[in-house]
């Protein structure tokens, strides 16, 4: 005797595939990073991320304003600093005309309504390509996470709507929380990568903005003194509750694929919104891969995004929004 309920009768056509689809993408679940450079009508290829590019600022305004029209509503700035001013303290994160400070302007005055997120770190910065002030072959925390919080109230002044703390020093949501509120922007959200892990994946987007640590004997050669081993499920839960008690409104898992058990964990564990970073690594291997036929680039880029947001995220930050928000919109 067949069975009474056949599972197969939902799947038998389109129609009834997408009426009781249970994860639905959207061009509202996407962050888009954008990495800003100094020059005007600037627009390089990263040669490890095809397909995606440093903008001068002009530029920029022109992508921002077609994002927008594909119904992309937030974009995460990055900057490329020239190597001459960068130093062990971030000066140049501070400077009101910096290019950070001037992207944000640039986003807002050619699309008011798009959502801006910065980066918070100092590895753009730094001459050592560290998230932190180095002394002595070490990363020092609190002297860092003060210029954090002097860099985030920079951000706020230029027009953030959120900033993105990315540099996992103990603390540092609290200490930009307090920063922003003293400077008159409790309006200002903060979205902290939580629990972000001491990868391989970031590779290309090093490449993007010249941030690989420094080889040399004053500082670390990698992030694995603050960033979190990838060995380590139990330690997000502590660090992600951290944040959430120092006031961060958002928090980030990065990477995706390799870490959504840790989603899911803090999906059932946290009522806050979760966001995944999709890194550049997950975004370089499907594109080389496709290039050389071994899959078919759309279906697989729509089934990572769709597998990231069923284990729990909210939000993915992702180089793919552009890609994937013109399918979504067919």
């Amino acid at each position: 005797m067949y069975p009474l309920r056949r599972n197969r009768r939902l799947r038998n056509n389109p129609a009834i595939r997408a009426m009781v689809r249970e994860t639905k993408l959207s061009p509202d679940d996407f962050l888009t990073p954008l990495f800003a450079v100094e020059g005007r009508g600037v627009k390089e290829e990263i040669p490890s991320m095809p397909g995606y590019y440093r903008l001068s600022l002009d530029n920029m305004a022109k992508e921002v304003t077609l994002l927008w029209e594909l119904g992309l509503k937030a974009v995460l700035l990055f900057v490329k600093v020239p190597d001459a001013l960068k130093d062990n303290t971030g000066k140049e994160a501070l400077n009101r005309e910096g290019l950070m400070q001037r992207a944000i302007k640039t986003v807002k005055d050619a699309c008011p309504d798009m959502y801006v997120l910065t980066d918070v770190a100092l590895d753009p910065y730094s001459r050592y390509g560290h998230d932190g002030v180095v002394e002595r072959g070490r990363i020092l925390n609190d002297p860092t996470v003060e210029i954090l919080s002097a860099m985030s109230v920079s951000h706020a002044e230029a027009g953030a709507d959120m900033v993105a703390p990315s540099d996992m020093m103990d603390g540092r949501i609290l200490g930009i929380r307090k920063a922003l509120d003293s400077a008159g922007f409790e309006n200002t959200g903060i979205m902290s990568y939580s629990a972000k892990y001491a990868s391989a994946f970031y590779g290309p987007f090093r490449d993007a903005l010249d941030s690989a640590p420094a080889n040399s004997g004053d500082a670390p050669s990698d992030k694995k003194t603050y960033q979190m081993d990838p060995g380590n499920r139990r330690e997000a839960f502590l660090e992600t509750a951290a944040d959430i008690e120092e006031g961060a409104d958002i928090v980030m898992v990065k990477p995706g694929l390799c870490y959504l058990d840790i989603v899911r964990d803090l999906r059932e564990a946290f009522d806050v919104p979760i966001a995944v970073y999709q890194v550049s690594g997950e975004y370089a291997m499907v594109k080389a891969a496709a290039a050389h036929g071994w899959l078919d680039h759309d279906s697989v880029m729509m089934e990572q995004l769709t597998g990231i947001k069923r284990a729990g995220a909210d939000l993915i930050a992702t180089y793919f929004a552009k890609e994937a928000s013109l399918l979504l919109n067919r």
